[in-house]
């Protein structure tokens, strides 16, 4: 596997964890983890995360 098909794979699935993030946001679906309520804040922690290794990778594979 080269740098450059790796650096793509993950910048595609951190952009797919990206837009779940986004859409969970926007649409207001709830998480329960055994009884435990995932509050929204961690899906925008999420969002920006995501969002930026999925950039940061897409930057490198594009080298």
């Amino acid at each position: 596997m080269t740098e450059k098909y790796f650096s793509t794979l993950a910048a595609a699935i951190f952009a797919v964890v990206a837009v779940l993030h986004l859409v969970r946001i926007l649409i207001g679906w709830s998480i329960v983890v055994d009884g435990w309520t995932v509050p929204m804040w961690v899906s925008w922690l999420g969002l920006i995360i995501a969002g930026a290794l999925s950039y940061y990778g897409a930057r490198l594979a594009m080298r």
